[in-house]
């Protein structure tokens, strides 16, 4: 009897000691972003982009860090212009390609295969392209980007068995803008589905 009680009793440990160990995932995602730059020299609307890559999730007792990689479309347009008191009109449209590295801190209530998650991090944007119009007749250095930028993400997310859904907001923390002449920061929307391959 003392025999099943201690060997009951060491398997309870083992079982309590493995579900705390570090679990990893790794999965592709994809989806679509509202992308504004926020300038408070012109008026300004929302683009519509894309995103898709790759993530991976380490983590133990709903406590999680993840990492991603993607490719992403963003930017935004432009409408009349506000210098010195004086309004310009015009417009203007960018668009730019990036690929977007973020990695969020995160906590999860549930089950592995049915839960709530909510995260928060760092992101770093290299620009990989740029295509940027105007017909401004006052702007110059319109055009010029910075190749990389920071900002921060907030969200929520649900998994499914194997399917992820996030939405998330991101908030520009640099001027993308090489000028001086205009302050741009990139804020974005995403919601993205994604799936879990282990």
């Amino acid at each position: 009897m003392k025999k099943h009680l201690l060997a009951a009793i060491v398997l309870l440990i083992s079982l309590s000691a493995s579900a705390q160990l570090p679990k990893l995932n790794f999965g592709i995602k994809g989806g679509v972003n509202i992308a504004k730059l926020q300038a408070d020299w012109a008026n300004t609307d929302n683009r519509l982009g894309y995103q898709a890559g790759v993530w991976a999730r380490i983590g133990a007792v709903g406590f999680y860090v993840q990492p991603e990689a993607y490719l992403g479309s963003k930017g935004g347009d432009f409408g009349s212009v506000d210098q010195n008191g004086t309004t310009y009109s015009g417009s203007g449209k960018v668009k730019f390609t990036t690929l977007d590295v973020p990695i969020l801190v995160g906590n999860k209530i549930g089950v592995d295969k049915l839960n709530f998650r909510y995260m928060a991090g760092p992101i770093i944007s290299f620009l990989l392209d740029k295509n940027a119009k105007t017909n401004y007749t006052n702007a110059t250095n319109f055009s010029d980007y910075k190749n990389q930028t920071i900002g921060a993400q907030a969200g929520v997310g649900v998994d499914l068995g194997n399917v992820t859904l996030d939405l998330r907001y991101e908030k520009g923390l640099t001027n993308v803008s090489e000028s001086g002449q205009y302050d741009q920061k990139q804020n974005l929307w995403h919601i993205s589905l994604g799936y879990k391959l282990f």
